[in-house]
């Protein structure tokens, strides 16, 4: 099998981000400690983040109007102005927050592009992610970056026709397996589950059984290895 391209996720993927989100809603939790017990907390922000991706997307601008929102819910309608103050500057923290790229990234991309055309395909805010990427130095390595509203089939299959040869030839790799696995496979393609320490719970879904295009690595380090074996 002839392999083209790779494409990559970025968040939790290339750098840390889940922690940072993580960070923000500890803080958030103990802002409203009197208001509500932190899994009471904690549910009904997710339930409100859910509600809002149609609306907001992905990424910590719509995160943070969860929190607004969730906070005003949590109060009946009248969250404090110093409530609102400190969720705002958690959602400023979080966009200038230093991007830390995972281990063995560097390597596994400078690797990488020399046999193969790297793909960005990462959800998420346009600026922030922009912001991440110039930051990580890893820019210059991808033939092509695609920053997207969603990951789903109809997003593979055009973005590995777009910059590839169609994604029969190409290899997706991602820490989430609702997003960077299944609809990779539905579009034809290999991928690869590479997990990250946290997942956000919209991200979660079960491992495909016994696909033959699928496989889950403990790191990116061992990506070029497989993707060796699946060339010969």
């Amino acid at each position: 099998m002839t392999i083209t391209t790779i494409g990559l996720d970025a968040d939790d993927t290339l750098w840390h981000n889940e922690t940072i989100f993580r960070l923000s809603q500890k803080r958030f939790a103990e802002l409203l400690g009197d208001h509500a017990d932190e899994p009471v907390m904690m549910e009904r922000l997710a339930e409100v983040e859910r509600r809002n991706l149609r609306l907001y997307g992905y990424g910590i601008k719509g995160f943070t109007l969860s929190m607004l929102e969730t906070a005003m819910e949590l109060c009946d309608g009248e969250a404090p102005p110093h409530i609102v103050r400190e969720i705002l500057a958690a959602g400023r923290e979080m966009l200038v927050h230093p991007v830390e790229t995972l281990p063995g990234v560097d390597e596994v991309l400078a690797e990488l592009v020399e046999q193969y055309r790297l793909v960005l395909i990462t959800k998420g805010d346009l600026m922030d992610q922009e912001r991440k990427l110039a930051a990580s130095g890893l820019g210059e390595l991808f033939a092509a970056v695609e920053i997207v509203s969603e990951k789903d089939r109809s997003t593979y299959h055009r973005v590995f026709q777009r910059h590839g040869s169609g994604a029969a030839e190409a290899v997706m790799a991602g820490n989430s397996m609702r997003s960077d696995v299944l609809p990779a496979l539905e579009a034809g393609a290999y991928a690869c589950h590479i997990p990250y320490e946290i997942t956000w719970t919209h991200e979660l879904a079960d491992a495909p059984e016994n696909h033959p295009r699928y496989v889950s690595l403990s790191k990116i380090l061992e990506l070029p290895d497989w993707i060796r074996t699946i060339t010969k």
